[in-house]
């Protein structure tokens, strides 16, 4: 019965996302991270409107997964941690920056945060970790409900949205994160 209402509660946010996020292929950008205590957002053209962060410890996970669909289109830039472009640990960052959480930087070190989760207990928000090129961590996504995420992969080019049953995920899957504010 949980996992029915988390399910319908993702395919929720997804709708919402879908209906009121700012697609990068249509021009929207969203503002990259949040000044501490709601200040002025630096954007591309420079300040932008006050940034608000909630106040829970817990990460909103539908406003969040709205901000990691809004994205998708971004192209992949080994190094990029804005709209202008993504890599897989960038992504997550920036992401989760706009919900007022610090993520560090590096794949492996994003692996070393949050609380362990089961597969069968991963939730919209959660962090999935794969091993793509190395031993150990080397790709980071996020989870958005039910059998999916969405990721910055080189492969292709662009922030999309994949299948974690796909037999390439599949293999590669190392576990997943659940990360709080501090």
């Amino acid at each position: 019965m949980l996992r029915r209402a988390l399910t319908a509660r993702a395919l929720l946010a997804l709708a919402v996302a879908a209906l009121t996020g700012a697609c990068a292929s249509t021009g929207g950008i969203p503002r990259p991270f949040p000044a501490p205590q709601g200040g002025p957002v630096q954007g591309p053209s420079g300040p932008g409107p006050q940034a608000a962060i909630p106040p829970s410890s817990i990460v909103d996970d539908y406003a969040l997964v709205g901000t990691a669909l809004s994205l998708r289109g971004v192209p992949y830039r080994n190094g990029g941690d804005s709209p202008d472009g993504f890599d897989c640990s960038g992504f997550t960052r920036y992401v989760y920056a706009r919900h007022g959480v610090a993520l560090p930087r590096e794949v492996r070190d994003q692996f070393e945060r949050g609380k362990p989760v089961k597969p069968d207990d991963l939730e919209a928000g959660d962090l999935l970790f794969f091993t793509t090129v190395a031993p150990g961590p080397t790709h980071v996504a996020i989870a958005i409900g039910g059998d999916q995420f969405v990721h910055a992969p080189s492969s292709t080019g662009v922030v999309r949205v994949e299948r974690l049953s796909t037999r390439y995920w599949a293999t590669r899957y190392l576990g997943a994160r659940r990360v709080m504010k501090p």
